[in-house]
């Protein structure tokens, strides 16, 4: 059985009408230090990293106004008064990025992970693995999670293969086999989308928590306790778990993409955290409250855009579903997924089109209508966040144009760009070396310059393209 105390904290917020049994009486949700591990002390190396931020933060707001970057282009802004409509928005957001900067790491600084669950006090757990032409790491994903520490009469496995058309299914029943009585191997005759396979588990799984797992990712033995401890908190519905790279010795793209996840997920969505608004829990390795999740099924079933039925995205639909319910989502650093991502650059630019479809999709739907929802102060953070980063979209863009038009006059300035680009991904560098102390960090750096040249096109195309529907992933 699972703990008492979740129980009740779960049931206080989830309509009774989606539980089949209900407490006399509620106990008290855990104080909040309780819920959480105990403070990072840090060694030397780790305060050094501390120092070298705040000085690198300090130096970005002097050099955004005295370097020779930006003061071209206040004098060329002097003599051509077109120029002033991109120099003044430019200027302007660059100070209000740098103040953005300064508040994210104070907030960063300031992230605690929450305890894990016990093995005594573990909910009922259903893990769903939807699959769509994975081959044999299909079976590695369910091995993972078959072998990972978690009470084996409150796990539950659903695997679900949406119509592939290689030996998918194979792998799965042979996994199933190795694990009866706790894998449900689930076939679709036709492909139907990730989402139809998540819904599958969704509606069959028995779990007062539901985790969601790619099917060409593996867990570490300690994740799903990791992932289901935030859950006594009955304030959160949903939780993000941190996504590392599995193939990462498989060519320069993984190598350069693991350092972009580490600081997405261990800086960007740690600072989220913090104020209980992740923007998304990532397909990856997600963990959501099921009591939640049932009430916002049929919603997020039908979800449509432009008249298009939504079938990608559904990690970011699903957690603006549970964040528009009045709940938090936060981000759990020990709930560890390893997943495989692309070596080659078109497998590459099919998963960023997936991500920017999406996000074009669910950013203006959490900035209309979901971010209104939230509590007042969690409510001006996430909009102060939301203006300052999309604003990077149509004053980068014309930033640009300018830079490209004084480039004729002063080549030096390309020079200056591309300095500028080296400098802050060096300062980004800091925020990976304090979660990950390895030379790998370079591969950051070039991947700031990979970025700027052949991934540009990827967002304006999205834009143009926001329809389309599919897996996008092979």
């Amino acid at each position: 059985m699972a703990s008492p105390r979740f129980e009740s904290a779960a049931r206080s917020i989830v309509s009774p009408r989606k539980l089949a049994l209900r407490p006399a009486r509620a106990a008290p949700a855990p104080a909040p230090e309780a819920l959480f591990e105990e403070p990072h002390r840090g060694d030397g190396w780790d305060w050094g990293i501390r120092v070298g931020i705040v000085a690198g933060v300090v130096y970005l707001a002097y050099a955004s106004f005295t370097s020779r970057v930006i003061v071209p282009l206040i004098h060329a802004a002097e003599h051509n008064h077109w120029m002033r409509v991109v120099e003044r928005p430019s200027v302007l957001w660059a100070a209000m990025g740098t103040l953005l900067i300064f508040f994210r790491t104070a907030l960063w600084f300031r992230y605690r992970s929450y305890r894990p669950s016990t093995m005594a006090s573990a909910p009922r757990l259903t893990v769903i693995i939807p699959a769509y032409n994975e081959g044999p790491m299909v079976a590695k994903s369910i091995d993972s999670v078959a072998s990972a520490r978690y009470p084996r009469d409150r796990l539950e496995i659903f695997v679900v293969d949406d119509g592939s058309r290689d030996d998918t299914w194979r792998h799965i029943r042979r996994a199933a086999s190795r694990h009866k009585g706790l894998v449900t191997a689930v076939r679709f005759p036709v492909n139907r989308g990730k989402r139809a396979g998540l819904e599958a588990g969704f509606r069959q799984g028995k779990g007062e928590v539901f985790v969601t797992i790619d099917s060409d990712s593996v867990i570490d033995k300690d994740t799903l306790l990791s992932i289901t401890g935030p859950f006594r908190d009955p304030r959160i519905g949903a939780v993000a778990g941190r996504v590392a790279v599995y193939n990462k010795r498989a060519g320069v793209i993984p190598r350069m993409l693991h350092v972009r996840f580490t600081l997405s997920f261990d800086y960007l969505r740690a600072v989220q955290s913090t104020y209980g608004t992740v923007y998304c829990a990532p397909g990856a390795l997600a963990g959501y409250r099921a009591g939640v999740v049932r009430d916002v099924l049929d919603a997020w079933v039908s979800q449509s855009f432009l008249g298009a039925k939504c079938t990608y995205g559904e990690d970011r639909a699903m957690t603006n579903y549970i964040l528009d319910k009045g709940l938090d989502v936060v981000y759990q650093r020990t709930a560890v997924v390893r997943t495989v991502v692309p070596t080659t650059y078109k497998q590459m630019t099919k998963m960023f089109l997936r991500w920017d479809r999406s996000y074009i999709r669910e950013e203006i739907r959490f900035a209309s209508s979901v971010v209104w929802k939230r509590p007042l102060v969690k409510r001006l953070i996430a909009l102060i966040d939301v203006v300052v980063m999309n604003l990077r979209f149509p004053i980068g863009w014309l930033s640009l144009v300018l830079i490209i038009i004084l480039a004729f006059h002063d080549p030096l300035t390309i020079v200056r760009f591309l300095s500028a680009i080296g400098l802050f991904s060096l300062f980004n560098m800091l925020y990976y070396l304090r979660a990950e102390r390895s030379t790998d960090f370079v591969y950051g750096v070039l991947y700031s310059y990979f970025s700027f040249a052949a991934l540009f096109w990827i967002f304006p195309y999205a834009c143009l393209t926001p329809r389309a529907r599919g897996w996008l992933t092979r």
